[in-house]
């Protein structure tokens, strides 16, 4: 069933109404992202959670709703998008969704409490645990609410751990339903948070692994809390972007150090090109290097490895939802007892 991403309008009213809150309502399971990526990952990320939604959907019928968090700086042509197309976030959580997907943003502030859009975010975590069946919490964001909840602080990392990694799952657990180890998942970040201080904490680790840690897990209280470090949103081609702009950062001197390669992620021979062309880059640091960059044989060489794992999770998750709104409709509520 195809999914309907639904435009705020201009009279600040939907093209369809939602009928009641979550436990009521029936139709569509409608589900608000708030996207808070950079301004150049707008429209990406739309893509990639819409195209990752739509996927995982099937029979079930989904509508998404674009917002984001009004703190974060924009640029003009970024806010004319949002104004077109995205809900003030206040309007979105007045007719409350189903649930919510979070996507983080590149950090400012070298604290996270210190960020602009922190206590926003600790607003919005208070009325999603009140408000909705379930929320996916992305990378920052997954981050910010661990340390909202229990104060743990994610850890830095000496270097960028960028590239798709194996791991172990939990087995039997319901939000793997249709995944086996190793499950692959992207990931690109510079931060982790340790699992040892989630287990501690009460957060059920669904997937880890040495190198990568926490990868996916979760915390049921009113809510059903899923926290990604990982990206099962990416697409084929989004680590080679991020590859390639960190790059550019580099030759236009934006960044000390060249960029490491991700792991896991490129064929031997694409590995090679882009080795050859670092060692060149640097010889001869300069912007206009970059127009040799060979993306497009490297792209060509690319495989997507984790997006059936990926779409098995989603797919889960909104079985989840879908079944939880019809329970609370029941004459006998049933219990949402810990998965």
């Amino acid at each position: 069933m195809p999914l309907e991403i639904e435009a705020h309008t201009r009279a600040g009213r939907p093209a369809h109404a939602a009928a009641g809150p979550p436990g009521a309502r029936r139709g569509p399971v409608l589900i608000g992202l708030i996207n808070n990526m950079p301004d150049s990952a707008l429209q990406s990320t739309e893509t990639q959670f819409g195209g990752l939604l739509q996927a995982a959907a099937g029979a079930q019928a989904v509508r998404l709703r674009f917002s984001s968090l009004p703190e974060l700086p924009r640029s003009p042509e970024a806010l004319d998008h949002l104004t077109r197309s995205y809900w003030p976030i206040d309007e979105l959580l007045a007719e409350p969704p189903d649930a919510l997907i979070v996507t983080g943003t590149e950090p400012r502030a070298p604290r996270l409490a210190e960020e602009p859009y922190w206590q926003r975010l600790v607003q919005l975590l208070a009325w999603t645990e009140a408000h909705t069946i379930a929320s996916v919490w992305s990378c920052l964001a997954a981050h910010a609410v661990v340390e909202i909840l229990d104060g743990i602080q994610r850890q830095r990392l000496a270097e960028k751990r960028c590239g798709v990694y194996g791991h172990s799952i939990l087995d039997g657990h319901p939000m793997l339903a249709g995944v086996s180890a190793p499950l692959m998942m992207p990931h690109s970040r510079w931060n982790e948070l340790p699992p040892g201080a989630l287990r501690a904490a009460g957060y059920t680790l669904l997937s880890w692994s040495a190198q990568t840690g926490a990868d996916a897990f979760l915390r049921q209280q009113r809510s059903l809390l899923l926290f990604f470090q990982g990206h099962p949103e990416y697409e084929d081609m989004t680590l080679l972007k991020e590859y390639r702009r960190d790059v550019g950062r580099f030759m236009s001197g934006q960044q000390a150090h060249y960029p490491t390669l991700p792991c896991g992620y490129f064929s031997a021979a694409a590995a090679a090109a882009l080795s050859a062309f670092r060692e060149e880059a640097l010889v001869h640091r300069s912007a206009t290097l970059l127009e040799r960059f060979p993306f497009t044989a490297v792209a060509a060489a690319l495989q997507n490895t984790w997006r059936p794992a990926a779409v098995a999770i989603y797919r889960n998750w909104l079985s989840f939802i879908a079944t939880t709104r019809s329970a609370a409709r029941a004459p006998e509520t049933l219990s949402l007892a810990p998965l």
